[in-house]
């Protein structure tokens, strides 16, 4: 870009912290925009990130364009269980979601970033923001710190770093629920890999809010489950038996992993300063299913776009501005989503069964379900266009 001075040429227009889904978006949309954008990555690329790796609707919609998916399998038919019991599987003739494998789906959006005209650096670990102090050398700069000393300097930051991050703590950013979730990948034979090719199985499980899936992506089974945080050993008791119950103990898994989930509180702040979060950083995922590809890609996306103005922004009055425009935004599409979802995890804990027995006996609520998922509507759509949702959600709050 031209007409900057040699101090200037030291400070990037927007600095992304965190190569995810969210992170990448961010630097994407930033850079698309002809902004100076480095990304900063802790590990190397690609790296395994434990998720079911379902690409809904949503997440399609929000993807680069031209962005080529690499799926490993296109879902169009889903067997749903209570606890091992009462099975049955409902089919579609479109496809309803795509998994892939998040190490390869992340390094290609990344790599997206990087042709629009990001710089990426891995292997490097945030150790704190500053926005004040002798590191920031006048107000319209963020002091990002590494570990070993260095200083990157920047007019905005996108932390997304996940909701254990840096800068999830430097926001101030509150969670309201926690959940683990626990993970295997097994490799299996080809006959059974065969049984399970364009099907996925969700479990509603024993615990409170608890569910368990199995994606098939090729010859790999990614068999998972997920609760309330609090009970460890009894959700790995329950991926223990769900696997058990499937017939998959025999195989060793290649991988089994765990990680926590954080969704956000209503009164959460997305920014400080100059420093925006957006992703599982900002604590955005959906409630009921902890579905958070779509949430990082759609905030992420967001947070690139006002981090551009947020750089721009002359002085403290006009940050202000723009970082309350960026919340606006956040919270007037996936804040009423993430609301309409916690309505329904408040449902869910209570009657799993009802839930189980609406999807595959009630053929309005599984025809919900496959629009969701194909992302021809959302679940705060459903609710404002259809009577008999509405009247379900009162019901909630009685």
């Amino acid at each position: 870009m031209t007409g900057r001075t040699g101090d200037e040429d030291r400070v990037w227009d927007v600095v992304v912290v965190g190569a995810g889904p969210a992170g990448a978006s961010a630097a994407y949309a930033a850079a698309v925009a002809g902004r100076r954008v480095l990304l900063l990555e802790k590990a190397e690329l690609p790296r395994y990130k434990t998720c079911g790796g379902g690409i809904i609707g949503p997440s399609r919609d929000a993807l680069p364009p031209g962005f080529e998916v690499p799926f490993q399998d296109r879902v169009r038919a889903v067997t749903f269980s209570h606890d091992g019991r009462r099975t049955r599987t409902r089919r579609s003739r479109r496809m309803l979601f795509g998994l892939v494998n998040r190490p390869e789906f992340d390094h290609a959006l990344v790599e997206s970033a990087q042709k629009a005209g990001a710089e990426l650096r891995t292997g490097v670990t945030v150790s704190r923001m500053e926005q004040h102090g002798p590191t920031v050398p006048d107000r319209r700069t963020v002091a990002v710190v590494l570990q070993g000393g260095e200083t990157v300097l920047a007019r905005a930051v996108v932390g997304a770093d996940g909701s254990a991050g840096r800068t999830s703590a430097h926001v101030g950013v509150k969670f309201g629920q926690v959940d683990l979730g626990l993970e295997a990948e097994i490799p299996v034979p080809e006959t059974v890999a065969e049984d399970w090719r364009g099907r996925v199985l969700i479990d509603w499980g024993p615990l409170p809010g608890s569910y368990g899936w199995v994606f098939p992506k090729g010859d790999t089974l990614t068999v998972g489950v997920i609760s309330a945080r609090g009970d460890g050993a009894a959700t790995k008791r329950y991926l223990e038996q769900f696997i058990g119950r499937l017939g998959l103990a025999g195989f060793e898994p290649a991988i089994s992993s765990g990680h926590l989930t954080r969704c956000r509180t209503d009164d959460s702040p997305l920014s400080r300063g100059r420093v925006l979060v957006c992703g599982d950083a900002a604590g955005l995922l959906e409630p009921w299913t902890r579905e958070g590809i779509s949430y990082a890609l759609r905030s992420g996306r967001l947070a690139g776009d006002w981090a551009v103005r947020i750089a721009e922004a002359a002085d403290a009055v006009d940050v202000r501005r723009e970082s309350l425009n960026y919340a606006f935004a956040v919270k007037a599409g996936l804040g009423v989503e993430m609301s309409v979802g916690r309505k329904l995890m408040a449902l869910f804990e209570r009657r799993p069964g009802l839930f189980h027995a609406a999807i595959v006996g009630f053929r309005p609520a599984w025809r919900a379900f496959a629009d969701i998922t194909r992302g021809a509507t959302t679940l705060a759509e459903l609710v404002r266009t259809h009577p008999m949702a509405q009247r379900v959600l009162l019901r909630l709050e009685r």
